[in-house]
């Protein structure tokens, strides 16, 4: 519903007509085609009623919609806003109704043509496609070779560019390259580009067949003076109205007279400001004079809008710069608590190393003395067991020996065995008296000397040569 109420609009506004019903009754005999009812209405327009080609309003604010410089399914639809318009253009009567029923005939039978002709068209194209596809699939086509000139044609430019394109190739053909620098691009783009260099946009709407043509690039248009207070001072941009574009701005800027000049600025809500057109051939010098007075009376506002933009940049930059600054104060906050953790995590690893340490020597010390007091408590059971094993010890008789031994502190002890007693009895009674550890020591006698090892501890003192009596002393291993 929106596609059909938008191409309403937009064949109205092309085509000036301004009752809705007819337009609703032509675009449907045309298939809703917007460019088929155009194109139609304007073929018949041309050869039966030239009015309609002179017809022109009072410049209204149109709204850019998409891009002006897109297909004719792109439809603004508003007029263009005016202020302080240099050349204002009287309004010619609108066809009256009879007219348009006298027409609509003619209008409907030639649409119909067109829509049978471009149906046929469109099929013989897309047999041709379909046949060149298939060609180039086994590579008998042109499209057969790989990342070759066929691929580079499929990334083609818009057709608005290629218009502009064209338009300022002809005109430097025709009027050499001294001249206002149109950029070749888009209206909508070059729009943009006036916008974002804070200029106005200078168009220039070329008209071939009309007689002041020539005359007014040669002398005024291509002047040295113009050329370079254009080129200094604008963004130009120039569309011929034999094209599409051209056409359509014809249209939109309702052009009443030629040579046609304007000059537009963006405005807000995507619309567009027509601040000045210039109608019909003009000297150099008026041309430049009517140029500088715009751009006097514009001023304020381009000032203006560089100032904005230039305090909104500013204000960007400024809050970068805060968020930069704020980042770096984050990361070396969280730099900090970071350093912080790490550094309490490294004192706890610290402090539970040093206690696993202070309780494993604890727990050490406890085993050792364990140990020692289990060892202590086993050496004196020990003691005590041979203790007892020596029994009591015998008084003094023929058959008993008196032993004294003599120990590394000084320290002497004697006693009594029986002469059947063995070596092993002494070590025995040694072990039983705690003055030296067991199994660390050897009894030995000096004169002679002779060791009582392991070897004699089963011999009895008799045997060993040690009754009546006998003096040992103890020979630490």
């Amino acid at each position: 519903m929106v596609d059909i109420a938008d191409k309403l609009a937009y064949f109205q506004a092309i085509t000036g007509l301004e009752d809705p019903d007819l337009c609703t009754e032509i675009l449907q005999a045309h298939g809703w085609d917007l460019e088929l009812a155009i194109s139609s209405f304007t073929s018949t327009n041309n050869h039966g009623n030239d009015e309609f080609a002179s017809a022109t309003t009072t410049v209204a604010a149109t709204d850019t919609g998409t891009s002006a410089a897109g297909s004719l399914n792109s439809v603004p639809r508003d007029s263009f806003e005016r202020s302080d318009s240099g050349a204002g253009a009287v309004v010619a009567a609108a066809p009256g109704l009879a007219w348009k029923l006298i027409t609509l005939p003619f209008s409907v039978i030639s649409g119909s043509l067109g829509l049978i002709s471009g149906a046929v068209g469109l099929g013989l194209w897309a047999a041709g496609g379909i046949l060149s596809y298939s060609l180039g699939m086994v590579g008998l086509g042109p499209s057969g070779g790989r990342n070759g000139e066929s691929s580079a044609r499929l990334v083609s430019i818009s057709a608005a560019a290629r218009e502009a394109m064209e338009f300022v190739a002809e005109f430097e053909r025709e009027y050499g390259s001294r001249r206002p620098n149109f950029v070749s691009e888009g209206f909508m783009d070059a729009l943009q580009r006036s916008r974002n260099e804070y200029k106005l946009l200078f168009v220039y709407l070329h008209s071939p067949d009309h007689p002041d043509t020539p005359s007014f690039c040669e002398r005024s248009l291509c002047s040295e003076i113009l050329a370079a207070f254009v080129n200094e001072n604008f963004v130009s941009w120039g569309g011929s109205i034999r094209a599409s574009e051209g056409f359509k701005m014809s249209n939109s800027l309702k052009a009443s007279r030629y040579p046609f000049c304007a000059v537009v600025m963006p405005a807000t809500n995507q619309r567009i400001a027509l601040i000045q057109q210039v109608e019909g051939p003009k000297s150099p010098e008026d041309m430049l004079m009517i140029l500088q007075r715009v751009l006097e009376e514009s001023a304020t506002v381009l000032v203006s809008a560089r100032l904005e933009a230039e305090e909104r940049r500013n204000n960007m930059r400024l809050r970068e710069e805060q968020d930069a600054a704020y980042r770096a104060a984050l990361e070396a906050d969280q730099a900090r608590e970071r350093q912080r953790i790490e550094e309490q995590e490294r004192l706890a690893r610290e402090a539970a190393e040093a206690e696993r340490r202070r309780k494993e020597e604890e727990e050490a010390r406890e085993r050792a003395a364990r140990e020692a007091e289990e060892k202590e408590a086993a050496l004196a059971k020990l003691r005590e067991e041979k203790a007892l094993s020596l029994g009591t010890e015998p008084e003094k008789g023929p058959g008993v020996t008196q032993v004294l031994v003599r120990f590394p502190t000084g320290e002497r002890k004697d006693r009594r065995f029986h002469s059947t007693a063995t070596i092993k009895s002494l070590y025995d009674y040694v072990d039983s008296l705690g003055l030296v550890e067991i199994d660390t020591y050897s009894l030995v006698s000096n004169f002679p000397r002779v060791v009582y090892g392991m070897e004699k501890l089963s011999l009895s003192l008799k045997e060993a040569g040690l009754h009546p009596q006998a003096s040992l002393f103890v020979e630490l291993n």
